[in-house]
């Protein structure tokens, strides 16, 4: 009877399954997760029911999560929007303070220091905090750090603004992806983190070109206006749409910090850190990729990105739904994709519709991310909101990664179209220590 009861639970809940290895014996199983309630069933064609999805999502109507849902993607336009605007108003920086390009540089680099800092730190501290009350203040932080910002008076301040700004991205993302997919039945929870990751791969479509052309129609000031005004308007929509919670039973800043003992948990942010630095790699050098190795004009650079934008927007909508069906098929597929695209890259970076192609399918690669934002929730076991924010920090960490190795190649003399061999080997490395994930986890199962 335990045995036929717990193959059917196995079945059916995918984020008990990650946890099943783990348990020493059926009646520890049993014990363990009796105590939560619409954990069991004995058919897993009720996981279908309406009356289940009501359930899981806490008996809202689906326009009531659909709500959610927007309010929490608008905080992630906010954020996208105000990480990429200072790429392209960097030289407006530079001589309102003063100081070279490549020194005004440093304040990405700060921006990029806060996030990897952030997510593991705020969600460990946080623990205890209701889900709600802490995206409020997540995306309060964020909305006033860009108002603040938009008054630095020095150099020094604004960077240290971008630092604070930063912070709250990683955390953010992590519990806004929490919060959607514990409104969604197990077969569509990848969906539920993909609309919400909707929110950035839309910013990089329209919101970051809109606040660019703000800043260098008006002042570079008036564009982190804008993404605090967008901060501020998330806030509202979060504080009206998402119901009230309650801390989750037994919630510590020991247990959240458990996820570090997790060897999963490693390996997940291990693939994000590594496998998906090839994207960024790419897309740092990728306007000089256009202008010197495919003889476009500079004009063709803003057409090259939109076309970057729309592949992360179509990938993210796919991506989502084919880690529904696969999880693990999704982001290991994508890897090898992956190898296969930049290598392409590099050899037909001198013909400009193959760029554009390429360029395109690179921004699909972004299908994996929800997939593995998902992976990583599911090997947290209970640690789930740090391992959910601390992913965000390795996606930096892969972002800073590609941008090195990338401009070591051309430094070399390599060329601009070299940075996709670069892509192709991070991504072999990251479907390596994918593999070596799954087989750790397989032979743990059959333990």
């Amino acid at each position: 009877m335990h045995t036929r009861m717990i193959n059917n639970i196995f079945n059916c809940h995918p984020v008990l399954r990650a946890d099943f290895p783990t348990m020493a014996s059926s009646e520890a199983f049993l014990r363990r997760f009796s105590r939560r309630p619409g954990v069991f069933m004995t058919d897993c064609s009720t996981l279908d029911s309406p009356a289940t999805r009501v359930s899981q999502a806490g008996g809202l109507s689906a326009s009531a999560i659909l709500l959610i849902e927007i309010a929490l993607a608008a905080g992630g336009f906010g954020i996208g929007t105000g990480e990429f605007v200072i790429m392209g108003l960097l030289p407006e920086v530079a001589t309102t303070y003063g100081v070279s390009v490549p020194q005004a540089g440093h304040v990405i680099s700060a921006y990029a220091l806060g996030v990897v800092l952030g997510a593991p730190i705020i969600a460990a501290l946080a623990a205890k905090l209701p889900r709600k009350t802490l995206l409020l203040i997540l995306m309060g932080t964020f909305a006033l750090g860009n108002f603040m910002s938009a008054l630095a008076p020095g150099f020094l301040s604004f960077t240290a603004l971008r630092f604070i700004t930063g912070l709250p991205h990683g955390a953010y993302f992590g519990v806004a992806a929490l919060v959607a997919s514990s409104m969604a039945p197990p077969h569509r929870r990848v969906r539920a983190v993909g609309r919400v990751m909707l929110g950035l791969t839309i910013a990089t479509l329209i919101g970051t070109p809109i606040a660019t052309f703000l800043g260098q129609l008006m002042d570079w000031r008036a564009a982190f206006l804008m993404v605090s005004a967008i901060g501020a308007l998330a806030v509202a929509l979060i504080a009206i749409y998402l119901p009230k919670d309650k801390v989750v039973e037994g919630a510590s800043m020991l247990r959240e910090l458990s996820a570090f003992g997790r060897v999963q948990v490693w390996l997940s942010m291990a693939v994000a850190a590594v496998g998906f630095g090839g994207m960024f790699s790419i897309f740092s050098y990728i306007a000089k990729t256009v202008t010197d190795t495919a003889g476009l004009p500079a004009s063709m650079v803003a057409v090259v990105l939109a076309l970057f934008g729309i592949g992360m927007n179509v990938g993210n909508v796919l991506g989502s739904r084919m880690a529904d069906y696969s999880l693990n098929g999704t982001i290991g597929g994508m890897l090898a994709f992956n190898i296969a695209l930049m290598s392409v890259f590099s050899l037909t970076a001198h013909n400009p519709i193959m760029l554009c192609i390429c360029v395109f399918l690179t921004g699909c690669g972004f299908a994996a991310c929800p997939a593995v934002q998902t992976r990583i929730m599911d090997v947290a076991a209970e640690a789930k909101t740090l391992a959910a924010a601390t992913i965000h920090s390795a996606f930096n960490i892969a972002n800073a990664l590609g941008a090195w190795l990338g401009g070591l190649v051309i430094t070399a003399g390599y060329g601009y179209g070299a940075t996709g061999y670069v892509g192709a080997v991070l991504s072999a490395l990251g479907l390596v220590i994918f593999l070596i994930s799954i087989g750790l986890e397989q032979k743990t199962s059959r333990s």
